[in-house]
């Protein structure tokens, strides 16, 4: 086994331990989320809570433990530079708004990434009792079963995952939307689009778009659908792009040329 093959083998193991921990300590705050101080960020409706950021500490620590010279992207602390060509970006919580008003659709993300290229993600949805996980050249799995992503599933048989935020204007998101029922599709919106990229990996939902994403909360996903069979739209990392935001699409076989032209990519 190569150094490389090690490293990689390492920190998926490590990447599925940390987030199967971090995701019991999340579940636990959500049971008792009663108790929690949620704040505002950029708007109403981006909101953390203590929950995130322990979580993310939690996680932060793990990884210190073991891989003192690799680098972190946390969502709630941002960038810490490494020097091993590993660099995690995590989200503690991809849906802190149905987290803290009580709904099930939020989830850990970790992706792993090196030399720039996502090679780990993994997905924990406590709430589900799911754990996705996928490496390079290893595959994906959900709770240690392979995936593996249908071609005959297009947007006119299937289910597409739509996101939407603040960053964008209401007006491109009721074109996208347009575009898609134009086109025979339909849709959903869960409030976590990791989770629902992790939904694309599964066979799910055919495909996600979303036309602002951050790196934590897509590239563990990015990771699962390529590792299933599945197409991504690029996302930037290098030139200090990693910690801005981009759009973000990943398509099952089928549905690549369809999502594609929705989504103007």
């Amino acid at each position: 086994m190569t150094s490389q093959a090690f490293g990689l083998d390492a920190r998926f193991a490590l990447a599925q331990a940390i987030a199967t921990e971090a995701g019991a300590v999340a579940l636990g705050y959500f049971k008792q989320r009663e108790t929690l101080v949620v704040e505002t960020k950029r708007d109403l409706q981006d909101v953390v809570s203590i929950a995130d950021r322990e979580v993310e500490n939690l996680i932060r620590a793990r990884v210190a433990e073991a891989h003192a010279g690799d680098g972190f992207l946390g969502e709630e602390y941002g960038l810490a530079a490494g020097d091993s060509g590993y660099t995690w970006v995590v989200d503690p919580i991809d849906g802190t708004s149905p987290f803290v008003n009580g709904m099930p659709n939020w989830c850990v993300s970790i992706a792993v990434l090196h030399k720039g290229e996502p090679v780990i993600g993994v997905i924990c949805a406590p709430c589900h009792d799911e754990l996705y996980a996928g490496a390079s050249g290893i595959g994906a799995t959900l709770n240690g079963n392979a995936l593996k992503l249908d071609p005959s599933r297009t947007i006119r048989n299937a289910v597409t995952g739509l996101g939407s935020n603040t960053y964008v204007t209401p007006a491109s998101v009721a074109k996208t939307v347009e575009k898609l029922l134009e086109g025979g599709g339909t849709f959903i919106r869960n409030g976590s689009g990791a989770l629902m990229l992790a939904y694309v990996a599964a066979g799910r939902l055919v495909g996600y778009y979303e036309p602002y994403m951050h790196a934590w909360d897509c590239l563990a996903g990015y990771c699962l659908v390529k590792e299933a069979g599945g197409w991504v739209h690029p996302f930037p990392i290098e030139d200090g792009h990693l910690t801005k935001g981009a759009p973000v699409l990943a398509a099952a076989p089928g549905a690549i040329d369809d999502l594609k032209a929705i989504a103007g990519l």
